[in-house]
């Protein structure tokens, strides 16, 4: 119980500065009504909702991941801060083809559909993006 409130706790601090960190965008004369503030605001504020009730009703039973699943989750964080620093200098397709078949294959450990996943979801959201 007392780690959900920590951690919603530390997610208000972090609503509440990405909220802050809103209020500083610049909209040009040509944008549209709503603003580019509009976005990040929402965001924010349905974290803060969500984290309130983490801190006020927290799970009683929860039952945390062992250490197998925290290490997958630090490989997946680290796979997609090498994309992140990859996408610039190469493009998107390549970076997204791997991150995406890395990240596939760690969800469903057969190479064939992870391959086939990470080049489908990198043509596929090319195609959706930019065509």
């Amino acid at each position: 119980m007392r780690a959900d409130r920590i951690f919603g706790l530390v997610m208000i601090v972090l609503a509440l500065g990405y909220l802050l960190s809103a209020t500083q965008i610049q909209s040009s004369f040509l944008s549209d009504p709503v603003g580019p503030r509009v976005f990040p605001y929402i965001i924010s504020v349905g974290v803060i909702i969500a984290s309130v009730f983490l801190v006020l009703r927290p799970d009683p039973n929860a039952d945390w991941p062992g250490m197998a699943a925290a290490l997958q989750l630090a490989f997946a964080l680290l796979v997609l801060i090498g994309y992140a620093m990859t996408i610039r200098p190469m493009g998107f397709l390549i970076p997204t083809a791997f991150a995406a078949g890395i990240l596939s294959y760690q969800i469903n450990q057969r190479p064939l559909p992870a391959l086939a996943s990470g080049l489908g979801l990198s043509i596929g959201l090319f195609v959706l993006f930019k065509l």
